[in-house]
């Protein structure tokens, strides 16, 4: 049986695949190829009216790759709302050693010194492929996606993959397109020489909410 290692996941994003558990105990893995992929464009990112007002007033400081294995935990952890996740230890540690590469990266949402969101995922090119998100808060996770999108057009990237769409991320411009159309827009963004930049100064996040569109 062959082992999964980061070089292969790596190889498995550029040809436009991704691994998900079947459950949190599950210990394999399976290679997903959806025939419809959700993606998020980042020249139509919306922001809803009331998310905007949070961006600039609101009570988080936002980080990147401050705490990147506290984001995945927080992804991996059962909640009400969610019972179980595709998150099992090995991808834990398979994205773990992709941050240690420098391919991985999170977005945090802190409060008062404690995490209470995020998110996080892998960086090839200008791709950059949206794992999974967690709130403890209200709209932690929105605002890490919003400062995620931020960073990336900062960072010349040209493409967000969400792997699905969900009515969360539609909210926020998302859209679903097929396989040979995803694979095409693939094969030009990891092309891209894009350097993921977790830095963002408040001026850059003040320009990045006032080039989005606004929603209600």
């Amino acid at each position: 049986m062959t082992v999964l290692t980061p070089q292969i996941l790596l190889g498995a994003y550029a040809s436009g695949i991704f691994p998900m558990a079947e459950s949190r105990t599950d210990p394999d893995l399976y290679w997903i190829d959806p025939d419809v992929r959700g993606i998020l464009p980042l020249a139509d990112f919306h922001i809803p009216r009331r998310l905007r007002r949070t961006l600039r007033n609101g009570p988080y400081e936002v980080r990147a790759d401050a705490d990147f294995i506290g984001v995945i935990r927080g992804c991996a952890e059962q909640t009400q709302v969610r019972p179980d996740t595709w998150i099992n230890t090995e991808i834990e540690g398979l994205y773990n050693a992709l941050f240690d590469m420098g391919f991985a990266h999170s977005v945090e949402t802190w409060l008062d010194g404690e995490l209470v969101g995020g998110l996080y995922g892998v960086a090839l090119g200008g791709a950059f492929f949206g794992e999974s998100m967690f709130s403890r808060a209200r709209d932690a996770s929105k605002v890490a996606l919003c400062h995620l999108a931020a960073r990336l057009i900062k960072s010349d990237f040209t493409l967000l993959d969400t792997q699905f769409l969900t009515e969360h991320l539609r909210q926020f411009g998302a859209v679903e397109i097929d396989r040979p159309d995803y694979k095409e827009r693939l094969s030009v963004a990891i092309k891209i020489a894009a350097v993921f930049q977790p830095a963002l100064s408040s001026d850059e996040l003040d320009a990045f909410i006032q080039s989005t569109t606004q929603t209600s």
